[in-house]
């Protein structure tokens, strides 16, 4: 029994050590090699630092290919490390940072593949290198390979890789300061718990997809865009409130009373969340409120939508704390908990 035991034992790593030297062989020969994603996260592209100079680029049909993936032609010496993959969604673009690279490459060697996702692609000379920046005709995720000397890119919606998806809306930004009061700003207080609340969700199974996470002030067509498009499973956005009477304090949820969804829908999401995020600052809940037509974020999506007013900067009290590191702490982690508990509910 014991020998019979110790030679199946042998047979078993014999045959895995070949099975695992077969696939490295494999690999090797072939040399492939998986581009980790980078900079999925939204990256607006600074217009202020534009290119030196940019040339648009050639594209091909690869008859008889792949026509699945985007061919990229890649000079021999360049590794994986020289790569980076930026996913700009909120401004619908796929940037491929290739250092130690000139331009004049793409001058003679042609982009073949599916390019039926890609409305413009150029070339960017940077500081290193170049950019090949590629405007797409929505929003979409993607995948790499580096084989030999191509580098393949497939485009897919998001809903093909995720099964969870959030759409995080820190309101303002830009010239949009939102309210003001003795210092305190709304768009950075909006922007400093949603920072906070992406480092939970980092840890999650959960892809939040942000409309902003520096002082970008996207537009709301594309804010409502972004929850559509990606077709998310709720969209939350976060905001300061103000009222002539500096007594008012307290939190409440903006939904969308027109527009009903069967189920989990905008009443729900919006009864989680102000119960969250009350209990976590262990504040005063004002009830739910149903949104007024100028509020177009809220009146144009298509999926669960809700506003959740974290406080009155208006109210001296109020305005303290939420300019507090640990506070905003308190709204991240309750519009967090609020958003674990729709999933359960809704699974």
């Amino acid at each position: 029994m014991q020998f019979d035991l110790m030679k199946k034992t042998v047979i078993g790593s014999v045959v895995f050590a070949a099975a695992a030297m077969g696939m490295i062989l494999y690999m090797s020969a072939g040399k492939v090699i998986t581009i980790s994603d980078v900079a999925q996260d939204e990256v607006r592209r600074d217009v202020q630092e534009e290119a030196s100079s940019e040339q648009g680029l050639i594209f091909t049909s690869d008859e008889g290919g792949d026509g699945d993936y985007l061919c990229i032609p890649l000079p021999k010496e360049c590794r994986a490390e020289d790569i980076i993959v930026e996913n700009h969604y909120m401004d619908q673009e796929l940037c491929i940072l290739i250092s130690e690279v000139e331009s004049a490459f793409y001058e003679v060697n042609a982009i073949a593949g599916d390019c039926e996702m890609i409305k413009q692609g150029v070339c960017e000379e940077i500081e290193g290198g170049i950019q090949l920046r590629f405007m797409l005709t929505g929003i979409f995720e993607y995948r790499t390979i580096l084989e030999n000397n191509d580098l393949y890119v497939s485009f897919l919606s998001p809903r093909e890789l995720y099964d969870k998806i959030v759409v995080i809306d820190p309101a303002c930004g830009g010239v949009d300061s939102g309210y003001v009061k003795d210092g305190l700003f709304e768009k950075e207080i909006n922007l400093k718990i949603a920072q906070k609340l992406k480092e939970k969700l980092d840890e999650t199974d959960i892809k939040a997809y942000y409309t902003r996470m520096d002082d970008a002030n996207p537009v709301q067509e594309e804010r409502v865009k972004l929850a559509n498009e990606t077709r998310a499973d709720m969209y939350i956005c976060i905001q300061v409130d103000a009222d002539g009477d500096s007594g008012v304090y307290g939190t409440t949820a903006v939904y969308n009373g027109d527009y009903f969804i069967p189920g989990f829908g905008n009443v729900e999401l919006a009864d989680l969340l102000e119960r969250e995020v009350v209990t976590s600052i262990r504040g005063k809940a004002l009830g739910l409120k149903e949104a007024g037509a100028w509020e177009y974020a809220l009146k144009n999506i298509t999926i669960p939508g809700v506003s959740i007013k974290t406080g009155y900067i208006t109210n001296p009290q109020e305005a303290v704390l939420l300019g507090r590191d640990e506070y905003q702490e308190k709204i991240a982690s309750g519009i967090f908990n609020a958003i674990m508990k729709a999933y359960e509910e809704t699974d």
